[in-house]
């Protein structure tokens, strides 16, 4: 089998070894569903649950998602300020990197008394967690660019501007696509931890509405949800990356 070929099915080939070392630990020691439910029992609650679990779902996915857009939308533009600029730079980074370090979870209360229990405080959570990587790899690869090729474009007549457009932007290209894959991750997170204290609908919720009932097959369902979800938005922006910036990626192609 070809090295491509292997690379391709690794993943799924050690998901499938970890579910079936968790269902035969779980049968040998004979865990309690109360406890730790065997992947046998979660899929059989996602079968009976399906239409419950789909209506969870998609309410955290489309909050995920416009949180998500508007952490692109102030993570590019804060990231083109900070790394077009030595003086923006200096002055903001600390501060964002300060912002950065203070749990997101903390903030739910305070939005929850602004905004009201439901989509706002999750929408916000999203985006206060997601949008700093973003900004940060968008600074970075602007602020990155090598000091001889901006002389050597400056002699042919570019303006800041013209460099910054033309040549900063598509280098930032590789560092902005893997933003978004740790960014949409963190994103997923947001929402569901705002979810759990701060709406009555969505994954969180339902993890919290599935715990205090004992329904620990049903949690862990949730759990695989959000899971799968923030897998399949991490392949689709790998493929976008693949196609948009394969020049940035010739030098590590297999033959």
């Amino acid at each position: 089998m070809k090295p491509r070929t292997l690379e391709r099915w690794a993943p799924w080939g050690l998901l499938l070894a970890v579910i079936l070392l968790w269902e035969l630990i779980c049968l040998a020691l004979g865990v309690s569903e109360f406890i730790f439910p065997r992947p046998s029992q979660i899929a059989q609650q996602l079968l009976e649950n399906q239409a419950l679990i789909a209506q969870h779902a998609w309410r955290t996915f489309w909050v995920t998602m416009v949180g998500f857009a508007i952490s692109i939308v102030v993570g590019v533009l804060l990231g083109f300020l900070i790394g077009s600029s030595r003086m923006a730079y200096a002055a903001v980074y600390p501060l964002m990197t300060a912002f950065n370090a203070l749990p997101k979870a903390a903030f739910v209360p305070i939005l929850v008394v602004w905004f009201g229990i439901g989509v706002g405080p999750a929408v916000l959570t999203a985006f206060l967690i997601s949008f700093f990587p973003i900004m940060v790899n968008i600074a970075t690869g602007l602020a990155t660019l090598e000091p001889e090729l901006e002389d050597v474009l400056r002699v042919l007549g570019a303006k800041r501007w013209d460099v910054l457009i033309k040549v900063g932007l598509p280098r930032s290209m590789p560092y902005f696509y893997g933003s978004l894959k740790v960014a949409i991750t963190l994103a997923f997170v947001g929402t569901t931890v705002s979810e759990m204290t701060a709406a009555n609908e969505g994954i969180g919720y339902l993890l919290i509405s599935a715990g205090s009932s004992m329904q620990m097959g049903l949690a862990f369902a949730g759990l695989v949800v959000i899971g799968a979800m923030a897998m399949a938005m991490y392949e689709l922006f790998s493929v976008v990356e693949k196609r948009t910036t394969a020049w940035a990626h010739r030098g590590s192609q297999n033959p």
